[in-house]
């Protein structure tokens, strides 16, 4: 089998997020330590986004990312449930009660009066305008991990997908004539313009395999219907509706 197709089907089989709230609460010591870690370090850089978003403060928004980390840790989301398979519904409605208890606990505190500093600007504490600012978060954060994982796999499938790839995004005017020039050079052997375009499909392919393999980690055995409306409500069905073809013929039984 093709090293990229052993890849993919490695990564579709990959266990939910849902599955690792389990194991996070359940278990043995060593497994739920194993399950807090991995889920706080998979998605640590999303919720600090949020959260810095929201609050507008860098430290307030590391004591919100520690109230969350000391509370996920001593087992207070254990009785949490799958909201139509969606892990970020579970994250964006804990950080949001944890920033209106924060907002709350600081209209409490006297504060010094400072002078010569502009008026704070309050966060926005509606729950719709939460979803809608976790949504973009969530979305960059699966983009970006999308983006780590092709750079990671690159070495191993002897192809340059993540150079190729990365070059187009940030210069898109470039002719391929041109693109095909510059990795020639870097490679140390010619390679035609057309090399270039095929390399760039076969790129954009893998990405979106890789992306909707990470947008179904986060879905509690997602169906195929489940994965297309997460994809169409994070905005990404158009890129992706390709992969979620071939996904959906692999994983019939032959």
């Amino acid at each position: 089998m093709e090293p990229e197709k052993q890849d993919y089907l490695r990564l579709s089989r990959i266990p939910t997020d849902w599955t690792w709230i389990r194991r996070a609460h359940k278990g043995s010591p060593e497994m739920v330590r194993y399950a807090q870690e991995r889920l706080l370090q998979r998605y640590g850089g999303a919720i600090r986004r949020y959260l810095l978003g929201a609050l507008r403060d860098e430290n307030a928004a590391d004591d919100v990312f520690q109230e969350f980390s000391l509370r996920f840790i001593r087992g207070d989301f254990q009785n949490a449930c799958p909201e139509r398979g969606r892990f970020r519904q579970f994250l964006k409605t804990a950080l949001y009660h944890l920033i209106v208890d924060y907002q709350r606990r600081q209209k409490r505190t006297p504060r010094p009066l400072e002078m010569d500093v502009a008026d704070p600007v309050e966060p926005s504490t509606d729950e719709i305008e939460a979803d809608r600012k976790f949504l973009i978060t969530w979305r960059e954060e699966l983009l970006s991990r999308t983006w780590w994982a092709l750079q990671q796999s690159q070495p191993r499938i002897g192809l340059p997908y993540f150079d190729l790839l990365r070059f187009r995004t940030e210069h898109p005017s470039v002719p391929s004539g041109e693109m095909a020039k510059q990795f020639g050079q870097q490679l140390g052997k010619p390679v035609s313009a057309d090399a270039v375009r095929q390399t760039l499909k076969r790129a954009r392919d893998r990405f979106a395999e890789l992306l909707v393999a990470e947008v179904a980690q986060s879905l509690d055995a997602p169906s195929e219907v489940d994965l297309a409306d997460e994809l169409e409500e994070l905005g990404l069905l158009h890129y992706c509706a390709t992969a979620l073809e071939r996904r959906e013929s692999q994983s019939e039984p032959p």
